[in-house]
C-alpha cells in the first residue's frame, strides 16, 4: 500500500531495480511509491551502491522497536506549531534531509539546512540548532561552517548579540552563482592545459573542450538565475475565496 510501511518484498525489487539502474522514480513507479518513499529508503541503507534489501529490513524492523513516542515529537517536529500534524513534520523533514544528502551534503549539513528551511523565522541560534536536531555544538559548528563555505546559509547578530544563522530567498540564487563562477577556475586550469600539451594533441583538444562546455554552461546558468529571480520573492496565493487578500506577486525581503 502506497501509504504503509515498506515490505520486504517490496525492498527486495528496490535492489533489483538499483542493479538494473533505473531511477529512483521508475522503481517508485513500479512499486506505486512516492519517489520521495524509495530515495530515503535508499539513502538511509547504504546508498545505491550498497543497498541490501535484507539488511534494510532487519535495520528497519530495530529501528521501529526502540522507537518511543517522543522521538516522534523530537528535533525538528519539535517546534509544529499548532495546528501542524508534528509526526508528518518529522516524516517530512527526513524526506527532506534526505534529498539534500542524495544532491551531496553530509548528513548533519543536511540536516541543519532542513531544520532552517522548515522554521517560519527561517532563523535559528547554535543552541536552538542543537537542541532541536539533538547534536553537540561541536556538529552544529561544523555543519554552519560548511554551509556558510557554500553561500547556504548566512549569520547575523540578534539584539542579544548571538550569532543567527538563516535562510533567505536571496540565498538560492547566491549559491547558484557562487556554483557557476567556481567553474572558472576548472576553465582556466583546463585551458593551462591546453597551452602545456599543445594545441594539437588529443588530450589538448579534450580539456579545450571541456573548458568550453563549462563556458557555456556557467553563462547560461547565470543568466537563468538572474531570469528567474524574482521567482524566490513570490507570496504564495491566497487561500481560494479569500477575496479580501491581495493577488501573489515578488515581494523584496
Amino acid at each position: 500500500m502506497p501509504g504503509g510501511r515498506l515490505s520486504q518484498q517490496e525492498r527486495q525489487q528496490i535492489a533489483l531495480g538499483l542493479a538494473d539502474s533505473l531511477p529512483y522514480a521508475e522503481i517508485a513507479r513500479r512499486l506505486d511509491r512516492p519517489t520521495s518513499t524509495v530515495t530515503r529508503e535508499v539513502m538511509r541503507n547504504g546508498g545505491p551502491t550498497a543497498y541490501r534489501a535484507d539488511l534494510a529490513h532487519r535495520a528497519t524492523e530495530r529501528r521501529a522497536h526502540r522507537r518511543r513516542p517522543a522521538a516522534l515529537r523530537g528535533t525538528e517536529s519539535a517546534s509544529a506549531p499548532p495546528g501542524r500534524d508534528a509526526e508528518a513534520l518529522a516524516e517530512y523533514a527526513e524526506t527532506f534531509t534526505t534529498v539534500l544528502m542524495a544532491s551531496g551534503l553530509n548528513k548533519m549539513s543536511a540536516r541543519v539546512l532542513t531544520c532552517l528551511f522548515t522554521t517560519d523565522a527561517g532563523s535559528l541560534t547554535a543552541s536552538q540548532l542543537a537542541q532541536r536536531l539533538q547534536v553537540s555544538p561541536a556538529s552544529i559548528s561544523k555543519a554552519i561552517a560548511f554551509l556558510e563555505s557554500q553561500s547556504l546559509v548566512r549569520r547575523e547578530r540578534d539584539e542579544r548579540r548571538r550569532d543567527r544563522y538563516l535562510v533567505d530567498n536571496e540565498l538560492f540564487y547566491q549559491a547558484t552563482i557562487a556554483s557557476a563562477r567556481a567553474n572558472d577556475q576548472v576553465v582556466a586550469i583546463a585551458r593551462q592545459g591546453v597551452a602545456i600539451l599543445g594545441p594539437d594533441t588529443p588530450a589538448a583538444a579534450r580539456l579545450e573542450n571541456v573548458a568550453r562546455f563549462l563556458d557555456f554552461m556557467s553563462e547560461s546558468i547565470v543568466r537563468a538565475a538572474e531570469q528567474a529571480r524574482e521567482v524566490l520573492h513570490t507570496r504564495l496565493a491566497p487561500p481560494a475565496g479569500d477575496n479580501a487578500a491581495a493577488p501573489p506577486g515578488p515581494e523584496r525581503g
